[in-house]
């Protein structure tokens, strides 16, 4: 009684089979949903790094300045006509890295500034943006 199931099946299986109709593959279709950079600016512009660059520790500002580093590659990759603002938000980034700033505990000096200029550039590109 099993066999004849298994042969039965196998049968209907291989029944389809040599039929001249082409399989339809259907691909899904992608959501590019909410645009998410307006939300990401305003979230980092609630960081104490932006609020108060020049009293924050720039050590405890590295993951706020990989943020921002983040936010300014999807401005070019999302809004190409804003790759100018994305430039003023990456010299900043990149004086803070270059003097090592990650490892500077202490507030102001040129980590300070670096910090307030990237406050200043997210400023300028938030607006432009939106949100």
């Amino acid at each position: 009684m099993r066999t004849k199931a298994i042969l039965l099946a196998l049968l209907l299986v291989l029944s389809g089979c040599g039929s001249n109709e082409v399989p339809v593959t259907v691909k899904p279709t992608r959501s590019e949903g909410p645009d998410v950079l307006p939300i990401k600016l305003k979230a980092l512009s609630t960081d104490q790094c932006y609020l108060a660059p020049g009293t924050e520790s720039p050590k405890g500002c590295q993951k706020y300045v990989t943020e921002l580093s983040s936010a300014a590659g999807s401005v070019r990759k999302r809004r190409p006509d804003l790759s100018a603002q994305a430039d003023l938000l990456d010299r900043p980034i990149s004086v803070f890295r270059t003097a090592n700033c990650q490892d500077q505990a202490a507030p102001g000096g040129p980590c300070g500034q670096a910090l307030g200029d990237m406050a200043a550039a997210l400023t300028s590109v938030k607006s432009l943006v939106g949100g």
